[in-house]
C-alpha cells in the first residue's frame, strides 16, 4: 500500500508528449510504497504577481495538490535548451506567495525526456539551479535523463523499450529510498 503521494509534474502540453508517457511508465513501474499523481499544466494561468492577494482558482488548486504531497517529480522535456515555459511558470505559481513555497520541505526528482540523445540535459540541470531555496532535497544520483524516445512506446503509448523500462524502474526505486529518508 503506498504511504507516500509524488505529485508527479509533466513539462509539456502537448497529449502525446514523450514526458507524459514516461510520468505514466513511472507511475506503473513505482513502488508499492508510492502513489504517482500526475499533475499535467493545461489551464493553469500565467504567473503574475498582481494577482497574489486574490489568486485565481487555478493557482490555488495547484498549490494544493503540491501541499498535499510528500514529494514532487519533474518530467520534462527540453525546449532550447531549458525547461518548457510552462514548467517555469507552475514553478513561479507553486513557489508563490514569498516564503510559502508548495514546494518547500518536499524531496525532489527530477527526469529529463528527449526524442534526442540527450535526454534533456540541460532542462534537468537548469531545475536545479532554481529550484533550491523554494524546494527540498533534490535527489543528485542517480540522474534521469530518458532520450531517444521515439521508438519506446508503442502505439497506445505504453512502454515497450526493455532497456528503458529498466532504467526507469531503477530510477524509481532510488527516488522511493530518496522520499523514504526525508519523510519518515
Amino acid at each position: 500500500m503506498a504511504n507516500h503521494t509524488v505529485a508527479v509534474i509533466v513539462g509539456s502540453l502537448r497529449k502525446q508528449a514523450f514526458s507524459l508517457k514516461v510520468a505514466k511508465a513511472l507511475a506503473k513501474l513505482a513502488p508499492s510504497s508510492l502513489h504517482l499523481d500526475i499533475v499535467t499544466l493545461e489551464g493553469l494561468s500565467f504567473f503574475n504577481q498582481d494577482l497574489e492577494a486574490s489568486p485565481p482558482a487555478d493557482w490555488v488548486a495547484f498549490r494544493d495538490r503540491l501541499k498535499k504531497a510528500d514529494a514532487i517529480l519533474f518530467v520534462t522535456p527540453e525546449y532550447n535548451r531549458s525547461p518548457p515555459g510552462v514548467l517555469k511558470n507552475a514553478i513561479d505559481v507553486g513557489s508563490r506567495p514569498y516564503g510559502q513555497s508548495s514546494f518547500n520541505g518536499k524531496p525532489i526528482g527530477i527526469v529529463g525526456t528527449s526524442p534526442g540523445a540527450h535526454g534533456g540535459v540541460s532542462a534537468v540541470k537548469h531545475l536545479q539551479q532554481i529550484l533550491p531555496g523554494i524546494s527540498g532535497p533534490i535527489m543528485q544520483q542517480p540522474e534521469a535523463y530518458a532520450g531517444l524516445l521515439g521508438d519506446a512506446f508503442d502505439d497506445k503509448g505504453e512502454l515497450s523499450k526493455d532497456s528503458l523500462k529498466q532504467f526507469l524502474s531503477s530510477y524509481i526505486e532510488a527516488f522511493a529510498k530518496w522520499v523514504e529518508t526525508f519523510k519518515k
